[in-house]
């Protein structure tokens, strides 16, 4: 699947506070069931709004941590692209409707930074579970 994920409304605040830094904090990528929604304008911390995360053979609590992250400013396009290597739960059981990106480093409030919504459920069993990142980046920011 194809993943273009959204910010969540406070996580630029969060990253321009020191509170998260895009390379050399553990960016992780939870899914969550549809039970869970998202609120862009309210949900700011993992440990306080993220509910409903998903169980399964192949996949451990806390989501997968990003590997191989970049930061990237494009000035033909004007983006700046936060990018990972894709994202891969191997023969595991699951149903997804969410994937939420947070930041792991800190002891708690582990600020949110993005969330993917799949449009429907996204399931796998004794497959792998894979996101495949927009070409865009996991996320980026247009600058105007």
């Amino acid at each position: 699947m194809a993943a273009t994920a959204k910010w969540y409304g406070q996580a630029q605040i969060k990253a321009y506070s020191k509170e998260i830094d895009w390379l050399n904090d553990t960016i992780k990528v939870m899914l969550c069931t549809s039970s869970y929604t998202p609120d862009q304008d309210t949900h700011v911390y993992k440990d306080v709004s993220v509910t409903n995360e998903v169980a399964g053979d192949g996949y451990t609590a806390g989501g997968a941590t990003l590997a191989s992250k970049t930061l990237a400013y494009d000035a033909g396009t004007n983006i700046t692209k936060f990018d990972a290597a894709d994202t891969v739960w191997a023969a595991s059981t699951i149903t997804a409707r969410y994937a939420v990106i947070y930041d792991d480093t800190p002891e708690s409030n582990k600020p949110l930074l993005g969330y993917v919504d799949f449009g429907e459920d996204e399931v796998s069993t004794s497959t792998d579970f894979t996101i495949r990142w927009s070409s865009d980046g996991v996320l980026k920011i247009t600058t105007q």
